[in-house]
């Protein structure tokens, strides 16, 4: 199945467009987005407003009043949002539909990259988690995110849908946390919308070529496999810049880009941030 930019939106293990809601009121709480797991919800509301997830205090809206929610892959069945401004109170109370989650096999990956044993490996493996774990935490003073993205790929074959449960050479691993999208070695991969490198490394054990994107409030993206970046961390991109070229590097059986994205931990679905 071959799609591009203007293609139906792929939610969570099927072509649909998952949990897509909007709630709006006059007591200065806006909410729209994807209320599924893996999904998200954009808000707008009072200028640096504090919101509130099920009581904890995660974030806080912009200079503009937008903020940003993001859902794992186990969220629960109801999400209470609130902002709170001085005095000023708004509050919501979302139902999250649950996602479906298919069982992958990927089989012929070197073992070194599924049970790494080497001790020098093992330690520059741990030396790298370091490196992405900086590179997640990058907090920009941001709202990018708030007209959602689009693709980075002009054309793509999805060959592992966002959540699905991974069968690594015949051992099962973590779900995989991204979506694959196949494409030709070199394509061209573009920002699906503004944000600041946060990282750009080539020859990550796992990732291989891996950029990150910070779009604001904790809002990471992340670009795996390429064989060639054309970004440098610090660098303030535009959606449709240029930031790398799609690969086969570090855990790879083919060329693809595999997509990911976070929202402070919280492990997304970016195909569920295209048209929001």
């Amino acid at each position: 199945m071959i799609l591009n930019r203007r293609s139906i939106v792929i939610g969570s293990g099927a072509l649909f467009a998952a949990g897509a809601a909007q709630s709006q009121d006059d007591d200065g709480l806006t909410l729209t987005g994807r209320y599924v797991q893996g999904g998200h919800v954009i808000g707008r509301t009072w200028p640096r407003a504090l919101i509130f997830v099920d009581g904890e205090s995660l974030t806080a809206a912009s200079a503009d009043g937008w903020f940003i929610i993001g859902f794992d892959r186990d969220a629960p069945a109801s999400v209470r949002i609130e902002s709170r401004l001085d005095a000023r109170t708004a509050r919501r109370t979302l139902d999250i539909a649950p996602g479906r989650f298919p069982s992958t096999s990927v089989n012929g990956l070197p073992p070194a990259t599924v049970e790494p044993t080497d001790p020098e490996l093992l330690a520059r493996i741990r030396d790298e988690v370091v490196l992405k774990t900086e590179g997640f935490a990058s907090r920009t003073d941001a709202d990018h995110f708030h007209d959602g993205f689009v693709w980075p790929l002009e054309g793509f074959r999805v060959t592992s849908r966002w959540g699905s449960q991974r069968i690594l050479n015949g051992t099962p691993a973590r779900p995989h946390y991204g979506i694959d999208l196949a494409a030709p070695q070199g394509t061209a991969i573009r920002a699906p919308a503004a944000g600041r490198v946060a990282l750009a490394r080539s020859g990550l054990h796992f990732e291989g070529g891996l950029v990150l994107i910070d779009h604001g409030q904790g809002l990471i993206s992340a670009y795996l496999h390429q064989s060639r970046l054309e970004v440098e961390a610090g660098q303030d991109l535009m959606r449709g810049d240029l930031i790398g070229r799609v690969g086969m590097t570090g855990r790879a059986t083919g060329p693809h880009l595999c997509w990911r994205l976070k929202w402070r931990n919280r492990n997304m679905d970016p195909s569920l941030m295209v048209k929001t």
